[in-house]
């Protein structure tokens, strides 16, 4: 009823579901939505000492013009190179809705597969774009400027590091056959994820130290990956780290 109630709801916005301009505007909607606290933390941290022991690197500091220079290269990647292509694919393959919510089991196991899967996919085109120095000099680099992870570097990326990730990202939930309301959720979840792996605090709350037995590594995996280069490309998970033994931990 929960699921079917919040569907009925969206549904009622079908005007805007069915508009081209829709997925660019709520995926770069609920970026900044979640990086806002974030910002607020980096603003506050040089006056407030308590912040700043949440920081995982406690000695950096974030600066307007850096964090300019993220949103700046942001939004451009979104109306230069992204909006064309949604554009396209409305025009190619219209969105459709079904009036029926799925299930509550079911959208859970949709989404954990989704998040699986894109771990997977980053994981492998991760290590590529590090192994591989033509790669990494031409694509990948560019978002390794900052050596110090704060939200709004979770989008720093040249435009086939963003290409890449948000075909993966769109893809998955179709090749698994998701309802539409499980697309969404799982896209939610993936810019929350995204953008906390970036944010640069180990907060109490963090997702990290949610799951059990080092299973997701989280900001602190992220963060060092920005430090060592050579380490943590999952941006989620360990299990492929800790297989390829690429896995690197602040203690090791």
């Amino acid at each position: 009823m929960l699921l079917q109630s919040l569907w009925d709801l969206i549904l009622g916005y079908h005007a805007w579901l069915m508009s081209p301009f829709f997925p660019v505007l709520f995926s770069l909607s609920v970026y900044l939505t979640f990086c806002l606290p974030f910002v607020v933390l980096d603003l506050l941290s040089p006056r407030l000492a308590w912040i700043r022991t949440f920081k995982i690197q406690q000695k950096s500091h974030v600066s307007w013009t850096m964090m300019w220079s993220c949103l700046a290269h942001s939004l451009y990647n979104h109306v230069v190179f992204l909006f064309p292509l949604t554009v396209l694919h409305w025009y190619w393959r219209p969105a459709s809705f079904i009036a029926e919510a799925p299930g509550m089991l079911r959208l859970i196991w949709d989404v954990v597969a989704c998040l699986l899967l894109f771990d997977f996919q980053s994981f492998v085109w991760h290590m590529l774009h590090h192994k591989v120095p033509w790669l990494y000099r031409t694509f990948h680099k560019v978002h390794h400027k900052h050596t110090t992870t704060f939200a709004l570097t979770t989008e720093y990326s040249g435009a086939w590091e963003t290409l890449s990730l948000g075909f993966f990202a769109s893809v998955n939930p179709l090749l698994l056959g998701c309802h539409p309301l499980t697309e969404m959720l799982f896209y939610v979840l993936n810019i929350w994820l995204s953008v906390e792996d970036h944010c640069g605090y180990d907060l109490p709350w963090s997702t990290h130290r949610l799951v059990p037995f080092g299973l997701y590594g989280g900001a602190p995996h992220h963060d060092m990956h920005h430090l060592k280069f050579k380490s943590n490309y999952a941006p989620y998970f360990t299990h492929w780290d800790r297989l390829f033994g690429t896995l690197y931990k602040s203690s090791d």
